[in-house]
């Protein structure tokens, strides 16, 4: 019964991302399908993915950036720039965006307005933070 709730509030928290952070993310250039999007251009790839919380109720984004030819695991599987993804680039090398702890909490008590709806703006808001991480990095 639990999990059935947790997929429940995950999908609606989907969504509201749909609705409201993806249309900034196509209009910022970016391509990709929920949770991962890739902005390609002549000298990077801006990427950034949505994480859910195993345990529901949050989710946080994660921004990166490779080089234009996309990437290359350590044991040479070669990714794509079509195909790469931030979690495909090494931890180290990926930001989280967002609020204090960054994650973008949905099962908190909210007294005004759609839950999902306030959160997806959270989320669109800090998007400002990942145009800052994106214009000042290259891929290394």
């Amino acid at each position: 019964m639990g999990e059935v709730k947790l997929s429940e509030e995950r999908d609606k928290m989907i969504s509201s991302l749909k609705n409201i952070v993806i249309p900034s993310l196509r209009d910022r250039d970016f391509k990709g399908t929920f949770p991962h999007f890739r902005r390609i251009t002549e000298k990077k790839i801006d990427l950034l993915t949505f994480q859910f919380d195993k345990y529901g109720g949050g989710f946080f984004m994660e921004v990166a950036v490779c080089s234009p030819e996309g990437f290359t695991h350590h044991w040479g599987e070669k990714v794509p720039p079509n195909k790469v993804t931030a979690y495909d680039l090494h931890p180290n090398i990926r930001v989280r965006i967002g609020d204090k702890d960054d994650w973008f909490r949905y099962d908190k008590v909210n007294f005004f307005g759609n839950i999902y709806e306030n959160v997806a703006n959270k989320a669109l808001k800090s998007l400002i933070e990942a145009d800052d991480y994106w214009s000042v990095t290259d891929f290394r």
